[in-house]
């Protein structure tokens, strides 16, 4: 890769946040700072975060959170937030499932392919779901970079179809948490 590589990020949100809750205890993630680590040298043209919205009424406390949450990604210069919903059946016993959010990732991910807007694109989320659109992206000719966690969290078929796997452990994560000193 050089740094003229044009360079599209996909951001699971969901998965993101239980796979920061699960591995560090903490969800507090500086979106803008992790997506410069990312890319590293490589020119950044957009960043797609992907998660469904907390019911108000179910959930009105983590609701507001989430709000907040989003005017930060918002607030990111070149970032677009794609919103889908979540499904409240026999709340509060049984937890609420996302809907829309792996196809909406998907369809962005290959419309942007055979657009030609990205050389490479870099895909945050470990679900094997996606690992058909990683391949039909390598066939149409670029690149697909992976950040996952630990291997034992993670797809093994998303990091065998993976051009390049990105690790997030600690050490990338450093000064990429809200309130962390800019470097």
């Amino acid at each position: 890769m050089d740094r003229d590589d044009r360079v599209m990020i996909f951001i699971d949100g969901s998965n993101l946040y239980h796979s920061l809750k699960g591995s560090f205890n903490r969800t507090d993630l500086d979106i803008g700072r992790f997506c410069q680590k990312l890319i590293e040298k490589k020119r950044l043209v957009r960043i797609y975060y992907y998660n469904a919205i907390v019911g108000l009424k179910q959930e009105p406390e983590r609701y507001r959170h989430q709000q907040a949450f989003f005017s930060s990604v918002q607030s990111i210069p070149y970032t677009e937030l794609r919103l889908g919903r979540l499904v409240y059946n026999n709340w509060p016993n049984t937890p609420p499932y996302e809907k829309g959010i792996d196809i909406m990732l998907t369809t962005d991910l290959l419309t942007h392919s055979f657009k030609r807007n990205y050389d490479v694109a870099i895909l945050v989320a470990g679900d094997s779901d996606y690992v058909g659109a990683v391949q039909a992206v390598k066939n149409n000719g670029q690149n697909v970079e992976v950040a996952l966690f630990g291997k034992e969290s993670t797809s093994r078929p998303l990091r065998e179809v993976a051009d390049r796997i990105i690790t997030i452990d600690g050490r990338l994560l450093r000064n990429c948490w809200m309130g962390a000193p800019q470097v």
